[in-house]
């Protein structure tokens, strides 16, 4: 499983129009681009695929425990290296905690283009994609 490569300080909401984003609180210290889920506490912590399996969201800001956090539930996202997938292509849930990957079972976004002149490529991330799951 290849984890993608995130740069927190470009993680931003492109279309922010078309994107659905909650406020949470963060359950321990996160990083902008770091996969969420919501535990037992009703708080965020990091998402991975092999012990909690229920991505919710992208955190969209650095947070230390128990501070808000901005979380994107449905939408694209800047921030993430996807310029070597194709279009099209399936973002997985990675078993490493907070991270996404190229493989895995757990699919939560997909490497959409921008209309722009360049047509750059970003990941459209969606917590309800039909999917496996374990």
């Amino acid at each position: 499983m290849a984890d993608l490569t995130c740069t927190a300080a470009q993680v931003a909401v492109m279309r922010a129009e078309q994107s659905v984003i909650f406020d949470m609180i963060a359950a321990v210290a996160l990083t902008a681009g770091q996969a969420v889920y919501i535990n037992s506490n009703g708080k965020v912590d990091k998402a991975d695929a092999t012990t909690n399996k229920q991505i919710k969201g992208i955190a969209l800001n650095a947070a230390g425990a128990g501070q808000a956090v901005s979380v994107l539930k449905e939408g694209y996202v800047n921030g993430f290296d996807v310029s070597g997938l194709a279009y099209d292509a399936q973002v997985m849930l990675s078993a490493t905690a907070g991270n996404l990957a190229t493989t895995g079972t757990i699919i939560v976004g997909r490497v959409v283009a921008m209309p722009d002149k360049a047509i750059t490529k970003v990941l459209y991330f969606y917590d309800d994609w039909t999917v496996l799951r374990a």
